[in-house]
């Protein structure tokens, strides 16, 4: 393959499975990050070069600068793929201006931010029919009032932008349960300057979250799919997939297919979906514009997504592919997992007996790979480091 590869990030499993995806197929890939803290994924053998880049957030005029430079001294250009949030959001504001020297499927301007926004996002999917928790804002007029009518306690206070709300409160949003703590969780997002809204929590476990995950080509059509639904996440209740499993559920293609063509939408995407356990009525609940944490279940069973991407890119598209039926493979994030598991247990929410049962359905691992060990070893590494740092500060 004449193209390099360039992945955005390498302290997080997306980006693992993403180079690994990629190296399979003999590409040589490039991992982009700020930082050496932590990066484990760039310890994969599929990786054919690491460069620190300038922060992509807080200089984000260096790191674009930096980009060009890179892919100005490459005899083909490059297939770019973000792995963060953050990382689409700075390829979509320099979109244009990345166009002339990266290969990257999404041609429209804004569009990624505006399915990441939660507020965007909910005006997208009221003009295209999708359906959304019901939802108010802090500036509404009579907003206090609307809660307690429209939405009523308890309830979740939502950020517009997920990664700067987790990267100050670490954690995805708030669940209040009355006026007092609902007037709290809104002065301490307006003290750190975040947009919220505020949202009904549709009723049903975790189990009731579901996903559909597709490529859309260049004509903006869904050329490869699938649906998936969460067993556990993490942390429980409001988390990422730490145990998901592949469940087909056309109606969440009837549903996601029709909204990402419709918006013109290019490569690939997810939409969470919450199902209500009172009506059985699905709730679109958010958009990922890159990579999703359970990609490797993806590539185990058949959708190699980077490279559907990569292939695309370069001129040479892949045949179209699905799945009719449920396909027996779960994606398992074993560290976090057990986090949620305590969690779970110690709340009542599951037993003991239900998840130990779980356990033996075949997996589709976060980290570890037996043929590219090394990235396991050193997220080990990071992990018991934490806990030794745990506990002497507990000592101290």
């Amino acid at each position: 393959m004449k193209n390099k590869a360039v992945v955005l990030g390498t302290n997080y499993y997306i980006a693992l499975s993403t180079i690994r995806c990629l190296g399979i197929h003999g590409i040589e890939v490039v991992a982009m990050d700020y930082s050496d803290k932590d990066t484990y994924a760039a310890k994969s053998k599929y990786l054919s070069e690491k460069l620190i880049v300038p922060h992509y957030k807080n200089d984000s005029k260096r790191f674009i600068e930096f980009l060009i430079d890179y892919a100005k001294k490459q005899d083909f250009p490059p297939v770019l793929i973000p792995c963060h949030d953050l990382h689409a959001e700075v390829i979509d504001e320099h979109l244009e201006e990345l166009k002339k020297y990266y290969l990257f499927p999404q041609t429209q301007p804004g569009l990624w931010t505006k399915v990441m926004d939660k507020g965007s996002l909910s005006k997208l999917a009221l003009e295209h029919g999708v359906a959304i928790p019901e939802t108010v804002s802090p500036d509404d007029e009579n907003f206090l009032e609307k809660v307690e009518t429209i939405i009523k306690y308890p309830c979740i206070v939502k950020p517009t932008d997920s990664p700067s709300f987790v990267a100050k409160f670490r954690r995805k949003l708030f669940k209040v349960h009355n006026r007092e703590e609902l007037q709290d969780a809104i002065n301490k997002t307006k003290e750190a300057e975040l947009e919220v809204i505020v949202q009904r929590i549709i009723p049903g476990f975790d189990d009731h979250m579901y996903t559909f995950d597709a490529y859309l080509n260049q004509e903006s059509k869904v050329t490869h799919w699938s649906t998936c639904q969460k067993y556990r996440q993490f942390p429980i209740n409001f988390g990422a997939s730490v145990y998901t499993g592949h469940k087909y559920v056309p109606e969440l293609y009837d549903i996601g297919a029709k909204f990402f063509e419709e918006i013109g939408y290019k490569g690939f995407a997810e939409i969470e979906f919450k199902k209500d356990s009172e009506t059985g009525k699905f709730y679109m609940i958010e958009v990922n514009a890159r990579m999703t944490n359970f990609n490797n279940l993806l590539y185990k069973l058949g959708l190699n997504m980077p490279y559907i991407t990569y292939m695309e890119m370069i001129g040479q598209p892949l045949e179209p592919k699905s799945f009719k039926g449920d396909q027996n493979l779960v994606f398992w994030y074993a560290y976090e997992d057990l986090l949620a598991i305590r969690d779970y247990i110690k709340t009542g929410q599951l037993t003991f007996g239900q998840i130990f049962k779980s356990l033996f359905r075949p997996k589709a691992y976060a980290i570890w790979n037996l043929k590219d060990p090394m990235p396991a070893f050193s997220y080990a590494g990071i992990i018991i480091g934490k806990v030794f740092r745990k506990i002497f500060k507990t000592k101290d």
